[in-house]
């Protein structure tokens, strides 16, 4: 195995291809196993996988523990990282949502902006700037030094002062 790899390594065609269907097997599934469990889509890792494995291939370092063991772990990786990533980019379908609680501003209201400011702690003052300019919560967060967790409870108690003032609470 390990002149397979050394072959493969210099970008012999016919050693990359044995390569590939020595690791084919267990790439796939581990791949399942991960799919199944994380309730990802197995061809998507198994892609993963070996965009990990062909690109850690030329870098491979031989003379520490086992190579291939390391292309395996290599793939591993990748699959962990992408479920993460597709984790992170799940969403609710806004039917999903519970808008019963939701206070809409209506942005043509006569309230006295100046009179609303000073409701406002001189933080929640520079995020209400920073949201109206257009930032993020995340970019506010940076721009003001807190956390996104904090901008949302400052907009919280911010609409709060707002729906106060416009009906008279």
């Amino acid at each position: 195995m390990h002149s397979l790899l050394e072959r493969a390594q210099v970008g012999e065609p016919l050693a990359q291809s044995l390569l590939i269907d020595s690791l084919k097997t267990r790439i796939e599934k581990m791949a399942a196993y991960f799919g199944r469990r994380c309730g990802v889509d197995a061809d998507d890792l198994v892609q993963e996988a070996w965009i990990a494995v062909l690109e850690m291939l030329p870098r491979l370092d031989m003379s520490v523990g086992s190579p291939e063991q390391h292309l395996l772990k290599r793939a591993r990786w990748r699959i962990l990282d992408t479920i993460r990533f597709q984790r992170r980019r799940q969403h609710l379908a806004l039917s999903d949502l519970q808008l019963e609680n939701t206070i809409h501003i209506d942005p043509q209201s006569s309230i006295d902006i100046a009179r609303l400011l000073e409701d406002l702690t001189v933080i929640q003052q520079k995020i209400l700037r920073a949201l109206m300019e257009g930032y993020t919560w995340r970019e506010v967060a940076d721009i003001v030094g807190c956390t996104s967790a904090n901008v949302a409870y400052h907009v919280r108690r911010i609409r709060e002062a707002y729906v106060r003032l416009e009906y008279g609470e």
